[in-house]
């Protein structure tokens, strides 16, 4: 099948996801949520793949042991090829802690101002973007700005841009959705901007700025910024429920990791050892220090459990338009830290 006639299937299963689900989510979610808690994790993501998940990764790093790895389902359905906890994985939005580090380590090195408008740091954007000159730059990493979110944008998923340049057209001119600092609306244009700022500022693409100041004194080398920069055999394949084929080629712009790389720096953002105390300040000010990915084919959940000093990153390569798949990969995932509470896993 061919990539057009894949975006054509996702399309009509669209059109039909709403209906369908009227009348088939709410027992699944009922079934997973009420099903008894198993007593290790690997039962609970072997249990996952019974609600038709094709893979799961998930990577657990309790304070004082060794990280434990779990995997079931398929990295690649077609080829029967297993799931593999040192897999490569599409973090969509997770990336975005990324993001917020390296704003905060330049505005600690006075190379950015978090007062600074829209329309200082980008005044070709006046007139594009309503209120750039009221948008400060703390507003956009908090999704405070107005502007609306480029991925909502008709056709975004099933014709993605194919540059950051073409992304943002498809919101220049749109009307801002609330005024400046006014509410709290997500918007993955917030961090389109975030991320061509930081590279305006630094003279270099932002990945490269992020692997010198987070990636490498972390020792990470399995994050990458692009599909482009990876062996597509390590990828995890994505799927679409409904779309039979692989659609782990498609560029939605995400960064990739494997779960481990993701795990010690959310440990190392959450513990205070990834910025000096000017820094975790100013990030404190700024951002949260857990997050969720979303993109067609992958969804991931990536948290630090303070109460038990744990950090769990779940990794789901199943995605559909009316959200069971997600619904139930919080399910899994809450499930999941109730049996480390309990302090049965083995």
């Amino acid at each position: 099948m061919t990539k057009q006639q894949i975006k054509w299937g996702i399309r009509i299963i669209l059109l039909i996801g709403t209906v369908a689900s009227m009348f088939f989510v709410p027992w699944v979610l009922l079934g997973a949520w009420i099903a008894p808690l198993p007593d290790t994790v690997q039962e609970q993501v072997d249990e996952a793949i019974r609600h038709d998940f094709d893979g799961i990764i998930v990577y657990v790093d309790q304070g004082g042991k060794e990280p434990a790895f779990y995997a079931a389902g398929w990295k690649n359905r077609e080829k029967k090829i297993p799931a593999d906890p040192n897999a490569l994985f599409k973090i969509a939005s997770i990336g975005k802690l990324y993001d917020a580090v390296a704003i905060t380590k330049l505005v600690s090195d006075k190379r950015l101002s978090l007062d600074k408008t829209l329309a200082d740091y980008f005044p070709e954007l006046v007139g594009g973007i309503e209120n750039a000159e009221r948008i400060t730059l703390r507003m956009l990493v908090q999704h405070r700005s107005g502007i609306p979110n480029l991925t909502n944008t008709p056709n975004f998923w099933t014709d993605p841009p194919k540059s950051s340049e073409e992304a943002l057209k498809r919101v220049l001119g749109l009307p801002a959705n609330f005024e400046p600092g006014e509410a709290y609306q997500y918007s993955n244009t917030n961090y389109l901007l975030l991320s061509e700022l930081i590279g305006k500022v630094v003279g270099y693409h932002k990945f490269q700025y992020i692997q010198q100041e987070v990636l490498v004194p972390l020792g990470l080398k399995n994050t990458f910024g692009s599909i482009h920069d990876v062996d597509l055999n390590r990828v995890m394949s994505g799927y679409y429920v409904g779309v039979e084929e692989d659609i782990k080629t498609t560029d939605y712009g995400s960064m990739l990791a494997t779960a481990e790389d993701v795990g010690i720096f959310l440990r190392a953002l959450n513990d205070g050892s990834l910025l000096d105390e000017e820094e975790q300040e100013i990030y404190a000010s700024l951002y949260e220090y857990n997050h969720t990915g979303l993109i067609p084919g992958y969804q991931s959940i990536a948290k630090f459990h303070k109460d038990i000093d744990t950090v769990v990153i779940q990794l789901v390569n199943t995605t559909n338009f009316d959200g069971y798949t997600w619904s139930l990969g919080e399910i899994v995932y809450n499930r999941i830290v109730k049996i480390l509470r309990r302090g049965k896993n083995s």
